[in-house]
């Protein structure tokens, strides 16, 4: 059958589509040899910056910003230059883009600078038109042309391999269908390796959250392969690009809930040419000592709560004293007094002014001195600035400021509270009853807070202590994944780090699986300094299939949560129950089953499963990843329940989900997550009962089957 270019309709267009693929893949060689161009002048400019003339910063500030540009230019992957392609039209909803056309891509390409770009940066106002436009709502454009590529290509000019038009100026075409074979096709692809970006495939209701203004705060509460993550991500690339001076002063950050994740979505910011962006964990955020020790779970519970907060900033003040006795400041032949009563309002207003522990205590530095000033000039007329720094920084000064508003660190203050019973109960009155307090408590206190043996959660405290006595200031913008699972006191560590930026939460409460998740968000929203934040939701699953998402739905009309159901976008999928003798063996039969089929594959099973499921592969000859290896091109990778929040797998076998929902508190909202990590297929394994949940479950979206072995 000869080749033709196919609209989004169905009908077939006049033009061939290898004449048109040839003028198409002929824009995309000058497009690659423009970019290489850019890539070698980068290059040169570092050379020939070196001979600047000027003062040694401004020279210096150059030759900095001019090896960075190429590094980064240099850095960027390899991928198609272009996805898409606009056509206006000749009405004025075309406005100043009256019969042009505009090429698509993940980043600008000129042929030099100032030269009009071959292709527009995704980012770009005009490419908004490209995501929003419909036939409903054209806004001017005639012809949205979409370009398949090959799986994996690099860009190549053969790589491209299909094209189709969608009519938007067609009057009919508003009552059509408007799926888009290619975007499905990409939005299906078999997942290997580290996430994609998808910036080929963003929908309309995703793109106005990305191109978000940099100071509203959002909430994303996304069902699961809504693209809430990729969401936040190219918001992320979106911000920088538009705002770029103020986020190159306060810097942009990526949390997101373990390393396992992080590795697995850190090449979508390069790929859309932001490379460095800072991506960490909340631990990684408040490291301040190697983790050293462990807390049992109620003392973890405890210190991860709203209530420590209370009882950090109580011990932290109670170094604060009100003086009983004045003091006697010299000045030359003179000794100027200051009584007992004047130093006791001095502290408690400044206490009063709630400003940061360290500078409260300068505040009162500074007003003794004020007293002492005020005294002086009425005898001898007025002294200057260096004359009120020598009474602020003298002895009697000094002294007073040691003993009622003294210096303070947070290991110390911390140490100190932990290791004296009296201590916690003096500042935990009232907040923690007597067994609380003695589950906090170190039943082996250390001689000083040097030779502590600090938790995990012990890094919490200290972050809390130390942002009470100093307040950073922090990053432009924050970008916090999986936050249903963030403590109150992780979301304050976050807050500190937002104070005079913007935060986009992305999050699931269906997916809450830890003992202080969040049960609404409001309340997270609140710890998090945003309260008044808009919270969006994204129902709609684009990768989850709907033979997956059926059973999800079930799971979670037995989760205390307020979450609507979420609906897929794809109405296909397999799903497999199948109960066995021998979950090792069943195991190994559905790995093989899997394996004859494209795309990756997951064996999840519960943490203490993890060895004997990864030994009986292993026996059986197929080769596997560890968590580890997350984010590598193996088929096969063995994984844990407890990390695979955010990961996304072809095919998915679930080993014995009832030892998953037993193996912690939350153990339906695991499973919940476990099971729609399935992009195409689901395999479940069991040898026991199913949880109740999925007990008598009507296997009937997509294609199912439910069997047993013997």
């Amino acid at each position: 059958m000869t080749p033709h270019v196919q609209d989004a309709y169905g009908s077939q267009e006049a033009v061939r589509l290898d004449d048109e693929l040839t003028r198409e893949r002929a824009y995309v060689a000058v497009c690659r040899e423009a970019m290489a161009q850019r890539v070698e002048d980068a290059g040169q400019q570092v050379i020939a910056g070196e001979d600047v003339s000027g003062d040694g910063a401004s020279a210096e500030a150059l030759g900095r910003r001019l090896r960075t540009r190429a590094r980064q230019m240099a850095e960027e992957p390899d991928s198609p230059l272009f996805f898409g392609r606009l056509d206006f039209d000749d009405t004025p909803a075309a406005g100043d883009h009256r019969r042009q056309r505009y090429y698509v891509g993940r980043r600008r390409v000129s042929e030099h600078p100032a030269a009009p770009p071959l292709v527009i940066d995704w980012r770009a106002p005009v490419s908004r038109v490209y995501y929003r436009a419909s036939a409903l709502d054209p806004r001017g454009v005639a012809v949205r042309r979409r370009f398949g590529w090959a799986p994996w290509s690099q860009g190549a000019p053969e790589d491209l391999t299909g094209l189709e038009d969608e009519r938007l100026d067609r009057a009919e075409a508003a009552v059509r269908d408007t799926a888009s074979a290619i975007v499905a096709a990409e939005i299906e692809r078999p997942r290997l390796g580290p996430m994609r970006d998808i910036v080929a495939t963003i929908q309309p209701e995703q793109d106005r959250l990305v191109r978000s203004e940099l100071n509203e705060s959002i909430c994303v509460q996304g069902a699961p392969g809504s693209g809430k993550t990729a969401v936040g991500l190219h918001r992320a690339a979106y911000l920088l690009y538009s705002f770029p001076e103020r986020l190159r002063r306060g810097g942009l950050l990526i949390i997101g809930p373990n390393r396992t994740f992080l590795r697995y979505i850190a090449e979508v910011l390069p790929s859309l040419g932001e490379i460095d962006v800072a991506q960490l964990t909340v631990a990684d955020v408040v490291a301040r000592h190697p983790v050293r020790s462990a807390d049992g779970d109620r003392a973890a519970e405890l210190k991860h709560g709203a209530r420590m907060a209370t009882v950090l900033e109580r011990a932290l003040y109670a170094r604060v004293r009100r003086p009983t006795e004045s003091i006697a400041v010299p000045d030359g032949s003179y000794r100027w007094r200051v009584d007992a009563g004047e130093l006791a309002r001095v502290i408690d207003e400044v206490r009063r002014q709630g400003a940061p522990y360290a500078v409260g205590r300068e505040h009162v530095r500074g007003r003794v001195a004020a007293l002492v000033q005020r005294q002086a000039e009425r005898r001898a007329g007025p002294r200057n600035a260096t004359w009120a720094r020598r009474i602020g920084r003298s002895r009697p000064v000094a002294a007073f400021l040691d003993a009622a508003w003294p210096t303070a660190r947070p290991e110390e203050v911390v140490a100190s509270l932990l290791s004296d019973a009296g201590a916690l109960a003096h500042a935990a009155q009232s907040v923690f009853d007597a067994d609380e307090q003695a589950a906090l408590v170190w039943s082996r206190p250390p001689r000083s807070e040097k030779s502590a043996l600090w938790s995990a959660e012990d890094m919490l405290l200290l972050d809390e202590v130390a942002g009470l006595i100093e307040r950073s200031e922090g990053y432009g913008h924050v970008v916090v994944d999986e936050a249903q699972d963030l403590s109150p006191m992780q979301c304050r560590a976050i807050a500190r780090r937002s104070r005079f930026g913007s935060v986009t939460v992305l999050g699931d409460l269906a997916q809450a699986t830890v003992p202080w998740a969040a049960r609404t968000w409001p309340e997270q929203l609140a710890h998090l300094g945003r309260a008044q934040a808009a919270v969006v939701s994204l129902t709609t699953g684009f990768r989850v299939p709907a033979a997956v998402m059926e059973l999800a739905n079930r799971l979670m009309t037995a989760l205390d949560v307020d979450v609507p159901p979420a609906r897929s976008l794809r109405h296909d999928g397999e799903v497999t129950v199948r109960q066995v003798t021998d979950t090792a063996e069943g195991t190994v039969a559905a790995v093989r089953e899997a394996l004859g089929r494209e795309g990756s594959v997951a064996v999840i099973t519960a943490d203490a499963g993890l060895d004997r499921t990864a030994q009986a592969l292993r026996a059986a000859g197929i080769g596997t990843a560890t968590v580890d290896g997350v984010g590598t091109a193996a088929r096969v990778t063995v994984l844990p329940a407890t990390l695979v929040k955010g990961l996304e797998y072809d095919h998915v076998v679930v080993v014995e989900p009832a030892a998953i929902v037993e193996s912690e508190p939350r153990g339906l909202h695991r499973l919940y997550v476990v099971v729609t990590r399935a992009v195409s297929r689901l395999h479940v394994v069991h040898a026991r009962p199913l949880p109740e949940p999925l007990d008598g479950w009507p296997l009937a979206a997509g294609r199912s089957r439910l069997t047993a072995d013997g």
